[in-house]
C-alpha cells in the first residue's frame, strides 16, 4: 500500500485555561466532570502539496451558569500530500479522520495535564472520540 500523506510537524498553537476567581475554581471543580468536550477541525492548503490541520478542542461548563471555567488546545498539523491521485473525499477523510485518529491521543493528554496542572482533580475523559463514526455522520 502506497504511503498517501506524511505529517510532517505538530506543535501547539494556541493554549487556553480560564478560571476568573477562587470562587468560579471552587465551583469549578465541584461541577468540572459534568463539562463537556467539543471539538473543531479546519484546514489550510499551504505550498507545495501541504495542509496546515488545526484541531481545536476544549472542554468548557455546557450551561448558562456564570460561574464557569474554561479549557481549550489549537492544536496544529501539518501534512503534506503524498499522493497526487486523491480524490476530494479521500482527502477529506485523511484530514478529518485518519490524522485525527493519530494525534487526538497527544491532544487528550496535554489537556487533561494542563486542567490538572490549573488545580483541578484528576480528571479523565470518559468517552472516546470515534473519528470514524463522526466522519460517516457529515458525509451521511
Amino acid at each position: 500500500m502506497t504511503k498517501k500523506y506524511e505529517i510532517i510537524l505538530k506543535y501547539i498553537q494556541d493554549l487556553s485555561v480560564e478560571v476568573p476567581s477562587a470562587e468560579v475554581f471552587i465551583f469549578s471543580r465541584d461541577y468540572i466532570t459534568k463539562y463537556i468536550l467539543g471539538i473543531n477541525i479546519t484546514t489550510k492548503t499551504l505550498k507545495n502539496k501541504m495542509i496546515e490541520v488545526i484541531t481545536k478542542v476544549s472542554y468548557k461548563d455546557p450551561t448558562e451558569n456564570k460561574r464557569k471555567s474554561h479549557f481549550e488546545i489549537s492544536y496544529a498539523t501539518v501534512v503534506k500530500i503524498i499522493d497526487k491521485e486523491l480524490d476530494k473525499q479521500e482527502l477529506e477523510k485523511i484530514l478529518l479522520c485518519d490524522i485525527q485518529k493519530t494525534i487526538y491521543p497527544e491532544i487528550e493528554r496535554i489537556l487533561i495535564k494542563i486542567i490538572k496542572d490549573a488545580g483541578f482533580p484528576e480528571l479523565r475523559l470518559e468517552k472516546n472520540i470515534n473519528f470514524d463514526e463522526l466522519y460517516k455522520q457529515k458525509t451521511n
